[in-house]
């Protein structure tokens, strides 16, 4: 369990503050495509272990790094230890990753002396999969590993993928934020997917600066399976009705999803009520 509640900023939070600065101190294309700054490589190749070994100490990290080589270990562990907390050299201070929020502290692990136990949060999930380039075997590895952070989504990934096949993994297109400002593309589906993203950005919006990381989850889950209701691409033709259909029959995403559609129903008669009582004025 955490230490402390974990907190962030919401999804517009993390397309127009934290991606970018992420992008600019850690890199915006991955150190498997090309060489890249050193720093880069080493901030990146450590999330990449995260992602793909779950919730670890920086030893573990070390250990995994060094395909468990006992020489080396220490000196590797405080590399990490200073790209997670950055470092102050003549009164300046580097960003690290925790500073910026792609990682979170999880919990403590006590066998040897009491250590931090760093996870991705739910920000740094979303850079691993814009920026890391991860197969999508690779993701479904960092579904099992972090099921408990994306209950909704990674929670039901195998049955998701079951059902939709390779358009689980759109959400390695969601994570770049360019579908927040995209709400040209809603106009391809007839489901009322332009309503209900408008609802949902503005039940979230004053969360900018703060989010818990349970909220933060629902938003992402929400605006995941809203984005099923559209193709996955221009030339595209929407999921077929059985298949949205067949999502829906597992009874805990229908009766947490259609909760999400009834505040958005609640919400827009209000609204409307308002302006029905404008035009008598």
């Amino acid at each position: 369990m955490p230490l402390e509640p974990i907190v962030y900023g919401n999804l517009q939070s993390y397309k127009m503050y934290v991606l970018p600065k992420a992008k600019q101190l850690f890199g915006s294309y991955s150190f498997r495509r090309k060489s890249t700054i050193k720093h880069h490589s080493n901030v990146q190749k450590m999330l990449e272990i995260l992602a793909l070994h779950g919730p670890l100490t920086t030893w573990g990290i070390a250990k995994i790094a060094l395909h468990n080589e006992t020489s080396g270990i220490r000196t590797k562990e405080k590399e990490y230890r200073r790209l997670l907390k950055g470092r102050k050299d003549r009164g300046r201070h580097s960003l690290g990753v925790l500073d910026v929020g792609l990682v979170v502290v999880e919990g403590k692990n006590h066998d040897r002396a009491p250590s931090d136990v760093y996870r991705l949060s739910i920000h740094g999930v979303l850079y691993c999969l814009d920026v890391l380039e991860l197969t999508n075997k690779e993701i479904d590895i960092m579904a099992k590993h972090y099921c408990h952070v994306l209950p909704w989504v990674f929670g039901k990934w195998e049955y998701l993928k079951s059902i939709v096949g390779n358009d689980a993994y759109r959400l390695k297109t969601l994570a770049n934020g360019i579908f927040l400002d995209n709400i040209q593309v809603t106009k391809l589906s007839k489901f009322p997917v332009f309503e209900l993203l408008t609802y949902l950005s503005i039940k979230y919006q004053e969360h900018f600066e703060s989010i818990m990381e349970k909220k933060l989850a629902e938003q992402l889950s929400c605006w995941f399976y809203t984005h099923l209701f559209l193709p996955s691409g221009p030339k595209s033709k929407p999921l077929e009705n059985s298949k949205l259909k067949k999502i829906f029959e597992d009874k805990e995403i229908k009766n947490w999803y259609y909760g999400f559609v009834k505040e958005s129903i609640k919400f827009y008669e209000d609204r409307f009520t308002i302006i029905k009582k404008m035009g008598k004025m």
